[in-house]
Order: C-alpha cells, then structure tokens, then sequence
C-alpha cells in the first residue's frame, strides 16, 4: 500500500526482514518495493502491555501497518527497555527494530526475542570484538543489521577532517559506512543495510548518490532532524524526490518532530507524487482538501485531521474531496469518490460532483461516514 518502487537505476542486494514465527515478511532492495517506516515516539513500560493500554498500543501498531508502514523501529536505551519490546514484538506481527547504541549487550538481549531487525552504530557500540560477539548471534538468528551513521556521530578522526575543511561532509559518511562495511564482509555477514543521514539536504543527497556509485548494499534513506511538520515535510520532500527519482533508495523514513502517523502519511505521497510524475498514480488512494478562506462556512482542517488517519488506513484506491465553500465543492471535487463541503449554514455530501445528501453541521462526521461504508 503506498510503497511501489518509482523508478529504476540502481538495483541493490535483497535482505529478509522478519518472516519468522508471527512475524511479518519483509524483502528490503532489488526490485521489491520501497518500504516504508516510522520509529515510535516514546519510551515504553511494563504496564504499556497490559490491559486497555496495550489494546490501545498494539491497535496503534496495526493502524500504523493499514496505513502502509512496513516496519516499525523502538529505541532500546537500555536492557530493561529491551525486555518491553521483546514482549511488545510477541503480540504484533509488524517486524519491529530496535534501535541501540552505546552497549552491545542490549542489542544481545534482543535477538532473544521475536525482534525483526536491530539497528546499531558500530562507531559507539564498542570494540571490534563487541561487534563480533553480535554479528555472531544475529548471524544464528538470521536477523539483519542496518549500519546507521549519522553526521552528527562521525569517528573522531573524519570529524577533525570535516571541520578542518579537509574533507566533505558527505564524503565522511560514507567513508564511515565504508570501514563498518568492511568490517561486516571480513567477518562474512551479508543480511545489512546502510543509512548515511544528516539534517542537511544537500549532504544527504551527496552521501546517498556517493554510496549508491560504490556499493549494492540497501540504503536507508531520509533526512534526520528535520524539524516540526512544515520545515521536515519540506526537507525530506526535497531529498528523496531526487534520491528515490534516481532510483537510489530500499527504504524511507520521514523524519518529523510529529506524530508517527503524519511520518507515514508524508511518504506515502512523497511516494505517490513520483509516481503522478510518470503517471502511475492509478489506483492510489488520494486526499484532497481546501485551505480555507473567509468564503468557508465549514472547518475542513477540523474535519480533515479527524478522519485522515483512519482514511489512509482503509486500504482503498479511492478519493476524497474535503471542501469548504460553493467555489470549491461539487465543482472542484466532482472527481472525487465522496466528497463534503459547507454551503451556507448547511452541508452537502457529493459523489463524483453529484450531491447525495444535504444536512447539519453537527451531522457531518455520521452522515459521512455512512456514505463512506456505501462505496
């Protein structure tokens, strides 16, 4: 849903995720498609998995998976927070990652259980014999790894050359996956993927187009800290259209100072938009909405953020048309599956520009959903 490959060019080698007892099956590079990912906002405890609270957790995991995320990443800051999501991964069948750093033992208490996928920086997770120790048992487990360097955790010696103005940030990036990719090929291990990140996006790009030239490995790709909804929609937009358009890219993620879901949202049409480029948009789900304006007699951002979330996670190649006004109602929207706009005090819902129905303010969110449950 939401995740076809857009282009071709570079072809990258295949990893497995999950696909092991409850778990989810998912394929990472080659032809398969671009794979969609979030990473969860909060610290999790105990008492997260159980009762009502983990109904709620476990029911925002799977909206999450309906809404096209295809995995799903957890920092793991210490053993403790590795016991949570190891029982955590026992309830979902979404492949769930975990995200350590600083201790290779977390990531070893992980891989005893049903986790998908664990993601570490190999500068700051301890001596090489560390690493060993772990590539030995993700390599019993069958797990993979991805490689995560950020530009904000360079080794010391590339840091001193890019802020001596020796070398290239970009360059230093991938020079950093380079020696831990050497590293994993010494030692045999082949299920690992790469990402190369930084929260500017010209050095983003550089990094990802540098490695793509070198290497078959799958890369990660996305903008990290790119601040709140506007300014990280804009800055990750502007990075993976080029990246992705070039075929360059296995996996994304948008990161966002917001919620989980408006990460996914953001891909699934950061996706699409390519796709409508090369016109193979048929059959994706779409939302369209009015901005507003002093004609509005009805608060289209009020109704869109109610229902966004639960219209991506319905699986439909359909689309939606919120409105406000006359101007931009049945007219503007006459190509949407079900649309709603304000008309006066009124409003009316309208299938492919035709009106179907005419009622109360207070009655919109039930009078569409009823009409919703009839296409």
């Amino acid at each position: 849903m939401g995740k076809e490959r857009v282009s071709g060019g570079r072809v990258s080698n295949v990893v497995k995720i999950g696909g092991f007892a409850h778990v989810k099956t998912v394929f990472m590079g080659g032809d398969y498609p671009v794979v969609i990912q979030t990473m969860w906002k909060d610290r999790l405890s105990f008492s997260d998995l159980e009762g009502n609270a983990a109904k709620a957790l476990v029911g925002r995991i799977e909206t999450l998976g309906r809404m096209g995320c295809g995995l799903l990443r957890f920092a793991v800051p210490d053993l403790a927070a590795a016991e949570i999501l190891g029982n955590l991964a026992s309830m979902v069948s979404m492949p769930l990652v975990a995200d350590i750093h600083f201790d290779h033992k977390i990531a070893l208490r992980c891989l005893d259980f049903p986790i998908a996928k664990i993601r570490v920086n190999p500068g700051n997770i301890g001596g090489r014999d560390k690493v060993e120790t772990l590539l030995s048992k993700v390599a019993l487990h069958s797990r993979p790894i991805r490689i995560g360097v950020n530009a904000g955790s360079l080794p010391k010696d590339l840091c001193a050359k890019v802020d001596s103005g020796l070398l290239e940030s970009a360059e230093a990036l991938v020079l950093a996956a380079g020696r831990e990719i050497a590293f994993f090929d010494q030692f045999g291990f082949k299920d690992y993927m790469v990402s190369m990140k930084a929260s500017s996006v010209a050095d983003t790009i550089r990094a990802n187009r540098l490695f793509a030239e070198r290497s078959c490995v799958p890369l990660h790709v996305g903008v990290t800290e790119a601040g709140p909804l506007v300014a990280g929609v804009v800055r990750n937009t502007a990075a993976l259209m080029v990246l992705l358009g070039d075929g360059i890219g296995d996996t994304v993620r948008v990161s966002l100072s917001d919620t989980m879901e408006n990460e996914v949202i953001a891909a699934r049409e950061i996706l699409m938009s390519l796709k409508d480029m090369t016109g193979e948009t048929a059959g994706a789900f779409r939302l369209v909405s009015c901005p507003r304006c002093g004609r509005s007699s009805f608060d289209t951002h009020g109704f869109t953020e109610r229902w966004q979330n639960r219209l991506y996670a319905m699986g439909r190649n359909i689309t939606v048309a919120v409105m406000g006004c006359a101007v931009n109602g049945p007219g503007e929207g006459r190509y949407a599956d079900l649309g709603i706009t304000g008309v006066g005090d009124k409003v009316l819902i309208f299938r492919r520009g035709e009106v179907v129905r005419t009622i109360e303010t207070a009655e919109a969110d039930a009078a569409f959903e009823e009409e919703l449950n009839r296409l």
